[in-house]
């Protein structure tokens, strides 16, 4: 019996530099992947906690396998990602040669001599760039639950790019031999592929007027960073942002790490004992990536104090901390944007349990993703930037596999990514009609921004606007007008109410 990988055929696509060679599956037999391709030269030895540094593509290179994911910690205390949905969660190897993007595109961009468009012109099509969440210190390209081959296979409409990118103190060191505006690296690692992706994908049949920032949870955040950072010529022409903006308290300023103080007690727990800036980061570039990191994992799964956060921090270049203010005077891009949450985000955040969880506690926590959503939308719309507004309600055992778990912080990705029937049981068949028509409303979102959704029925959020449920047993699509929509969020705050969505 041959391995799935000999079934596989290469599939090369040349760019400026040289040529990348991809493969096709037979589970894919009209989609070409590029697993891994670097886009920064490894942020190891004198390189780490850098800027990152383009890479070149050689001559040839091949993009068969997912490459490592960025340096992160094993955490042991229970929880949704890790106990019961670990699909969600990336399964390694890990290291810092980590800085890779993966292309999944249609093969008929290439094959085909023409295609045809209203005009009879041969067009290119809309590229989704997805930032992976994870609170900024997990995640990869290899997490099961996000891989978009199916998706792109059955539309064959459109491209997705995810990007790696640095995390946790590799990423975001707050280290005071570094400088303000280079603190966090891996939203530069992200501002570097997006111009790789600009200079190149054209090259795999993307169209570059037609490409959008996808991002959820820390994704979402960063892909608003970069709404603040691009206020001017933006390599993208729309934002989606599910779960999270830069307005999530886990981006407040007050969450934020008052002083260096992190990285110095990491660095003394190494050994060192210099208070020389420059020589406390030299130090710690002798320390082993994988030494550094059992050590936070350790610290973290002990509970003890202090509470170590490595996250983005005020640099004033993506990070402000006036955020909301310049949000308010309209500092950002204005590229329309889709906005959602999930009914019961809470669910997997607070304190796991297998049999219950404090719901008291975890709408609280749900409180605070609508807010962030509602004052980004408030401000947007201010600034006439286009806004679109939804809300993910769908329970499905697949996705769902608690008595207790409902909507959960990243229950909606499966359904969109068209991954849920990897685990457990199959889809049911509203799980099925839900992952479609959410798919399909992204696709014409991507596909135009500005009118495609309006042309469906999803209105601009707004006094005379609408906002859009997902995942209902009644509908798989409900559209409702603004003001009641508003209501339905405002009712995640109390227990009794929400426990009907």
């Amino acid at each position: 019996m041959p391995l799935k990988s000999d079934l596989r055929k290469p599939y090369t696509v040349k760019v400026q530099s040289g040529e990348i060679e991809g493969f096709i599956s037979p589970e894919a037999p009209r989609t070409a992947q590029f697993l891994g391709i670097p886009y920064a030269l490894p942020p190891i030895g004198p390189r780490r906690w850098a800027p990152p540094v383009p890479k070149d593509i050689d001559s040839y290179i091949s993009t068969k396998e997912f490459s490592d994911s960025c340096m992160q910690s094993d955490l042991k205390i229970p929880t949704v990602w890790n106990t019961d949905v670990v699909e969600l969660s990336s399964p390694g190897p890990r290291s810092e040669d980590c800085l890779t993007l993966n292309i999944w595109m249609p093969i008929r961009l290439t094959i085909d001599s023409h295609i045809s468009t209203g005009n009879g012109n041969r067009s290119k099509l809309p590229v989704i760039v997805w930032i992976h969440g994870g609170g900024f210190i997990g995640g990869g390209g290899d997490v099961p639950y996000q891989n978009p081959y199916r998706w792109v296979e059955r539309s064959q409409r459109h491209l997705v790019v995810g990007i790696n990118y640095r995390l946790n103190i590799f990423g975001f060191p707050c280290a005071a031999g570094i400088k303000s505006a280079e603190q966090n690296l891996g939203l530069l690692d992200q501002q570097l592929a997006l111009e790789w992706i600009r200079n190149n994908i054209s090259a795999f049949g993307g169209d570059l007027s037609r490409v959008t920032l996808w991002g959820q949870s820390a994704g979402a955040m960063a892909a608003d960073y970069h709404n603040f950072f691009y206020s001017k010529d933006p390599p993208f022409h729309g934002i989606i942002l599910n779960s999270g903006t830069t307005l999530l308290p886990l981006s407040h300023p007050r969450k934020y790490p008052t002083g260096h103080q992190n990285f110095s007690f990491v660095a003394k727990n190494f050994g060192c004992s210099t208070t020389d800036p420059e020589a406390e980061l030299e130090y710690m570039r002798d320390i082993k990536a994988e030494e550094i990191s059992k050590f936070l994992g350790d610290h973290w799964n002990k509970g003890v104090e202090p509470r170590l956060a490595f996250i983005p921090v005020i640099d004033n270049k993506f990070v402000f901390a006036d955020q909301l203010s310049r949000g308010l005077s309209g500092k950002f891009s204005k590229v329309p944007a889709i906005i959602g949450t999930t009914a019961h985000e809470g669910d997997s955040i607070v304190p796991w349990h297998p049999d219950a969880i404090d719901t008291m506690m975890s709408d609280r926590v749900t409180k605070k993703f609508l807010q962030s959503a509602e004052e980004t939308t408030k401000y947007r719309l201010a600034n006439n930037a286009p806004t679109f507004r939804f809300l993910y309600t769908g329970i499905f055992p697949n996705v769902c596999p608690r008595p207790w778990l409902r909507a959960y912080h990243s229950a909606e990705i499966p359904i969109i990514f068209g991954t849920s029937m990897i685990s457990r049981e199959p889809d049911t068949e509203l799980e099925n009609e839900t992952s479609r028509i959410f798919q399909d409303m992204y696709l014409v979102f991507a596909e135009d921004p500005v009118n495609g959704l309006g042309s469906n029925t999803w209105k601009p959020y707004g006094p005379d606007g609408v906002g859009s449920i997902f995942g209902s047993p009644e509908s798989v699509m409900k559209v409702l007008a603004a003001e009641e929509f508003d209501q339905i969020c405002h009712k995640m705050g109390s227990s009794e109410e929400s426990l009907k969505l």
